[in-house]
């Protein structure tokens, strides 16, 4: 039998937590489409 005083941890706390899981599942294909989107930009050769 398990003791209720024992740590939970910190991985089963963030998959536990359905808010926390919304607000990474927008913020990091967000932050990972504008790092691409401002790599390509800097990728266009300078017009002359």
């Amino acid at each position: 039998m398990s003791d209720r005083n024992e740590e939970v941890p910190p991985m089963q706390r963030l998959l536990d937590n359905p808010f926390m899981l919304l607000f990474l599942g927008v913020a990091f294909p967000t932050l990972f489409y504008t790092v691409w989107g401002i790599m390509e930009i800097i990728a266009i050769p300078m017009a002359q």
